[in-house]
């Protein structure tokens, strides 16, 4: 087993390029996810590192060796598909068993693989069925299955649950989790769920439009995103921004007709003669409280007066979405709220907590 290298990785489709030279270092066994928007480069990224897409520039390493021109089958990885691709005339151990068959192991050894990886994915008690008997998250453990039996060093993984009911997905996040854990092995995972991402990998690549924005542990890029991108796709619900101005020096930021305190940590971070300089405010929906926290400190809070246009209980906790200073927002507060659509409410807004962004480059200050 060996780590993985992406160096100055490029595809390009005639004049279009997908991937923009990106750099990635993936340690062995480790769980990394790729995630971003639709048509970021993501599963381009995966193809490449499988073989099925041809590399136009730069190198693929697979442990010392640069793999570019190295069949698919000879890179000891397999792939799970969004659309699981199993063989619907076969049965689910002949679907598990085809790849080792291909490569005329012996039958006790097949039997051997194939029978583990049943017992692990518990799917025992379907060997004799064909896929359209099964259910989606049948088909799902079967097609993990047949990349177990290979004892591949490394498991690419392009949406496979995306095919999955919201129950089932949530159920199947814990099993993969779980199967990393127990085969020790390298996951490249690809999705386009930011709640996926952060719950399985142990590094999450950020992508937009063909290049990497951030790559961090799960936490670090909640806590400390580097622009608003990566702020506003990491977080459900996401972070709500607000047009603002540097004002006294850097201590607070203009907003309206109001100013608002800034934490040291970004009031230290702006360069020298930032006055009036534009930026972005970003707070988080659970950053905004119906009565001051105990923790807060009262003299980096503003109450701030939101106009609801839409309540959503979500059973643990009350989404509010509105209008607050002529920007969309939306606050994550205590399910026993009594706020309603049509309802005007002063919520106040821990200032500790805020990100600022450079309005001109999208930039983050003080992370």
């Amino acid at each position: 087993m060996a780590g993985i290298s992406l160096r100055k990785l490029r595809k390009t489709f005639g004049t279009l390029t997908v991937v923009h030279d990106i750099d990635l270092e993936i340690a062995d066994k480790e769980f990394i996810i790729l995630v971003g928007p639709s048509g970021c480069g993501k599963s381009t990224t995966l193809r490449m590192i499988a073989g099925l897409e041809d590399i136009s520039s730069g190198d693929l390493v697979i442990g010392d060796t640069i793999v570019n021109d190295v069949p698919p089958k000879n890179r000891d990885i397999a792939m799970v598909f969004q659309n699981y691709a199993l063989y619907p005339h076969m049965t689910v151990y002949k679907n598990m068993a085809f790849g080792l068959e291909l490569r005329h192991s012996p039958r006790e050894i097949i039997d051997k693989k194939v029978n583990e990886a049943a017992e692990i994915l518990d799917i025992a008690h379907l060997l004799n069925r064909r896929p359209k008997a099964l259910s989606g998250g049948q088909r799902q453990r079967v097609a993990l299955g047949r990349a177990m039996v290979r004892s591949p060093a490394v498991f690419l993984l392009d949406e496979p649950l995306s095919n999955l009911d919201a129950k089932l997905r949530t159920a199947m996040r814990a099993e993969i989790t779980k199967l990393h854990r127990k085969l020790d092995a390298t996951f490249i995972y690809v999705t386009h769920d930011q709640v996926e991402a952060m719950t399985m990998a142990d590094r999450i690549v950020v992508m937009k439009d063909g290049h990497i924005h951030q790559v961090d542990t799960p936490q670090a890029l909640y806590d400390r995103p580097v622009n608003m991108f990566v702020a506003g796709f990491i977080g459900a619900p996401q972070m709500n921004f607000f047009p603002v101005a540097v004002a006294r020096g850097g201590t607070s930021v203009r907003f309206g007709d109001r100013e608002l305190p800034l934490p040291a940590r970004l009031s230290e971070a702006l360069p020298p003669g930032s006055a009036d300089r534009a930026c972005m405010l970003g707070l988080r929906p659970e950053h905004f409280h119906e009565r001051l926290p105990v923790d807060v400190d009262p003299a980096m809070t503003a109450e701030m007066d939101m106009e609801v246009e839409l309540a959503e209980p979500m059973g643990a906790e009350l989404h509010l979405n509105g209008v607050l200073g002529g920007e969309t927002v939306i606050a994550r507060v205590s399910p026993r709220c009594q706020a309603r659509a049509g309802d005007r409410i002063t919520l106040i807004a821990d200032l500790s907590s805020a990100h600022l962004f450079d309005k001109k480059t999208e930039a983050a200050f003080g992370n």
